[in-house]
């Protein structure tokens, strides 16, 4: 939790209040918009929550209390400050204090820039301060070359003796000629990555220009309260009447270049993404075997396959009979395996032996077997029966 925040009503004080934690996480979003709800507050769209109390170790936060603020705007802000490290810190609430900002679209605008600033908070190792006013004055970053051929000492001295800091409650800042940009607009949030997730998808309006800039980002898998409320931001009124573009996928390739985004809708997109949210790399790998022998068309249809993956056998790296049966024989936990006698095993003999009894094939990732009663068709199209199971590699 970076920001715990006590919202109100700003015209029914009466009515009590709510204490929401920020970033929301995804399990108690639902509720925490109820709980605002309840208070006839937490508009998508609108600033209608008036801050009673807040706190954060952004102190610098502190001069949004009583001001009436959008709940998303919090939220997206709680996420960009989660990320930052404690230089990244001094540097926003230095620049915030000096900028004297306080509304959260400001606020948000700053975590995109304050980087540039440079902010002292110990003078006691000049040639640190002169190596990170270096780095801030080049994007963040130098090479090991030019940080050894930096006089740390002289460059920190420059700086402090050019007289154009600021003394904040959180450090002499020096702004660096710093240009806030106004990479939010107040409405379509930029887009940013604030944890894994399965799918990433960007979305348009169809009456927009293909190269618009009011993108709504999705990050699936997401509760459907706050995929309408997103939606709602950007004027969505018609989740069908939408444009849709996958940006990132962390699931295989073999998924990847299957889905058609022509034809796909969000629903069945966030669908996927929630099953498969929770599979291990070790069943990622599979879902691309098993994606390549089922041949599914749609998201739905590899929904239904990564919640029946215990259906197939997978021999991840198997690519001939000889690895497949080896494979079997000595990793697959079926068999007592004894290195002694390697040289009499057959592999090859046993792997055809069971292939002749199996659906199976190889594949790019390995073997892949299907084990399940009825056809695969039946199991993509989500027939519940063909979730029995007749056995095999664990």
């Amino acid at each position: 939790m970076m920001i715990q925040a006590v919202l109100g009503n700003p015209h029914h004080p009466e009515y009590g209040v709510a204490t929401i934690p920020f970033p929301i996480p995804h399990d108690q979003y639902a509720h925490c918009m109820e709980l605002l709800e309840t208070l006839e507050i937490g508009d998508a769209v609108k600033a209608d929550c008036q801050v009673q109390e807040i706190n954060s170790f952004y102190s610098v936060l502190k001069r949004t209390e009583m001001l009436t603020v959008n709940v998303e705007e919090l939220n997206y802000l709680a996420k960009r400050l989660d990320s930052f490290d404690t230089g990244e810190a001094a540097q926003f609430q230095a620049m915030a204090h000096k900028l004297e900002l306080f509304e959260l679209k400001d606020l948000i605008n700053l975590t995109f820039c304050c980087q540039q600033a440079t902010v002292i908070t110990d003078f006691s190792d000049l040639a640190a301060v002169g190596r990170d006013h270096y780095m801030n004055l080049h994007g963040g970053s130098a090479s090991v070359d030019e940080l050894n051929k930096l006089n740390g000492e002289e460059t920190a001295r420059r700086l402090i003796e050019s007289g154009s800091g600021t003394i904040t409650p959180y450090g002499v800042v020096y702004d660096n000629g710093m240009e806030p940009e106004q990479v939010y607009d107040g409405q379509f949030f930029p887009g940013y990555y604030y944890e894994p997730n399965a799918i990433t998808i960007a979305v348009t309006a169809k009456s927009e220009p293909e190269d618009t800039e009011h993108i709504t980002w999705l990050y699936l898998p997401m509760v459907q309260k706050e995929i309408d409320r997103v939606l709602q931001r950007a004027g969505i009124t018609d989740p069908e009447n939408v444009h849709l573009r996958l940006e990132d996928m962390q699931l295989p390739n073999e998924v990847h270049v299957l889905l058609d985004m022509e034809q796909e809708g969000i629903a069945n997109l966030n669908a996927l993404a929630h099953a498969a949210d929770a599979l291990s790399s070790d069943d990622m790998k599979k879902l691309g075997a098993v994606v390549t022998m089922a041949k599914p068309r749609t998201a739905e249809q590899i929904k239904n396959l990564v919640e029946n993956l215990n259906l197939f056998d997978f021999a991840p790296g198997a690519h001939t009979p000889e690895e497949y049966g080896k494979y079997m024989i000595q990793q697959s936990g079926h068999f007592d395996y004894d290195e002694n006698l390697d040289e009499f095993y057959d592999y090859e003999g046993y792997a055809m032996q069971r292939m002749n009894e199996e659906d199976g094939m190889f594949t790019g990732r390995g073997y892949i077997a299907y084990k399940g009663y009825t056809s695969l068709a039946e199991i993509m199209e989500g027939d519940q029966c063909s979730r029995m199971e007749m056995g095999g590699m664990a």
